[in-house]
């Protein structure tokens, strides 16, 4: 069966080049084990970086982008399976439908805000499928540490902090998802701290 991989990850153009090196590495991870890609659909930044690789190395991938950003051509016009959606509370709901695993890459605020609704579904029970943060130059260490805080003053639980995983490494993605612990759709019963 093919591991369906959803990628949240930025389109600025102008980020530092560890990212793009960064954002190659892991396509080739994910084509070692013929994983398809599911991403923001877009065609610069390091949306348009794993797209290009994929597209390379006849990947499957399928983009979800919102039809305003279609209409102003954000689209990766070498994207086949490109998926046109309303907007982009309905972008965010396909992007996570029927995926193996979420894995964000070092973004702005709108991986930030995918990033947060995922782990939020996950909390209530709405989406048990392993979260993984591609820690590039200790992008996500930050969040990170504001999580650890949010469990300190009992926001969360300490248990609501293995949600996700941090891997430094693009190498690191099959090891941590093969140990990814397993979170049941019970879990809106653990919800309240």
């Amino acid at each position: 069966m093919q591991l369906s991989v959803t990628v949240y990850c930025a389109s600025s153009h102008k980020v530092d080049q560890a990212y793009f090196k960064a954002t190659i590495e892991l396509a080739d991870v994910l084509l070692s084990r013929n994983a398809r890609v599911i991403y923001g659909g877009g065609s610069v930044g390091l949306m348009g970086t794993i797209a290009n690789r994929y597209l390379e190395k006849n990947g499957s991938i399928t983009g979800i982008i919102p039809e305003f950003m279609a209409k102003i051509e954000w689209a990766h016009p070498g994207v086949a399976d490109m998926r046109i959606v309303h907007d982009m509370h309905e972008r965010k709901k396909k992007l996570i439908e029927g995926t193996d695993v979420v894995i964000a890459l070092p973004g702005g605020t709108g991986t930030l805000e995918e990033l947060a609704e995922v782990i939020t579904l996950k909390r209530l029970g709405k989406f048990t499928k392993p979260i993984l943060l591609l820690n590039t130059k200790d992008f996500y260490k930050p969040l990170s540490d504001f999580f650890i805080k949010m469990a300190e003053e009992h926001f969360l639980s300490p248990e609501h902090l293995a949600m996700w995983k941090l891997i430094d490494d693009p190498a690191d993605f099959w090891p941590a998802l093969e140990n990814f612990p397993t979170w049941s759709d019970d879990a809106i019963n653990r919800a309240q701290v």
